[in-house]
């Protein structure tokens, strides 16, 4: 099952399912069986058998897509968590994993811009798979730790690289506005079996500059969720961004970077692909 946060039509933000590339209308616009995507999930909706019937459809290539969670409360980053970006980035060996936070208001959605901030000259793309927690998860063992993951979404998290490596804290350069892209779909973990068996691939106008399988993860998921949930508790739609692979427009060499008009591109198996285009900031 592919879900997905989007517009109504009359500009309401709601959610629904994604069934041969038609929309249906979950939220407050349509069946009414939870405000958000965040909800659906604390109340135990998503995932489930859902019966469509009498929802408001219209084909998915008349959605504006949002974030495939637009509210999460907490979104966890982890930086240089594949071998091959640990070796690029020369930051090997190391004890535990490389933790920073995003702010859910520096999402956008499949196919909104990536607008790259007037003061930087190095924006960069990281194509990524996110995990959504399914519900409250604290001090959670390695192998409790699927228990608590509710779905997988495609993330990019756009990085501002300047900004990013001014001081030893990399917050500034991951939280410009529309520069975390999530989407297009939330699958739920239950239809994605062993998700080591998926491949995540970036493209950049085609190229492809990413490509590695979940399996080359340095910190496992268990090993992320138990080290996470063992300095913050987690919740219903809290999100962890699990890093990525090597091949990062900054080591890619000349022309790695991006620029206005750039269409970037995440594909991960079976959770989609997400597109967006870059486009300069208007002061």
């Amino acid at each position: 099952m592919q879900y997905a946060s989007f517009l109504a039509i009359d500009g309401t933000e709601t959610w629904g399912l994604i069934i041969d590339e038609t929309a249906y209308d979950l939220g407050p616009t349509g069946l009414n069986l939870a405000r958000t995507m965040r909800e659906s999930i604390e109340k135990g909706v998503f995932g489930t058998d859902i019966d469509v019937t009498g929802a408001p459809a219209r084909p998915e290539t008349e959605v504006t897509f949002l974030p495939a969670v637009t509210n999460p409360g907490k979104i966890i980053c982890i930086g240089v968590n594949y071998r091959a970006h640990q070796e690029e980035s020369g930051k090997t060996g190391q004890t535990a994993p490389t933790v920073f936070t995003r702010f859910a208001d520096s999402q956008m959605g499949h196919l909104a811009d990536a607008v790259k901030p007037a003061s930087t000259t190095k924006f960069d793309y990281e194509g990524e798979m996110a995990l959504v927690i399914g519900k409250e998860a604290w001090h959670v063992s390695e192998d409790d730790s699927w228990d608590h993951i509710a779905g997988y979404a495609a993330y990019n998290d756009f990085s501002v690289r300047d900004w990013q490596k001014a001081a030893s804290q990399w917050i500034p350069g991951k939280n410009f506005p529309t520069t975390g892209g999530f989407g297009p779909y939330l699958v739920p973990a239950a239809d994605l079996g062993d998700v080591n068996n998926l491949t995540l691939e970036t493209r950049v106008n085609g190229e492809t500059r990413q490509k590695a399988s979940v399996a080359d993860l340095y910190f496992t998921i268990p090993q992320l969720m138990a080290y996470v949930t063992g300095f913050t508790k987690l919740n219903p739609g809290d999100v962890i961004v699990t890093g990525t692979p090597g091949g990062v427009g900054l080591f890619w060499g000349e022309g790695g970077l991006l620029n206005a008009g750039d269409v970037v591109e995440v594909e991960i198996t079976g959770l989609g692909t997400l597109r967006n285009s870059v486009v300069d900031e208007v002061n």
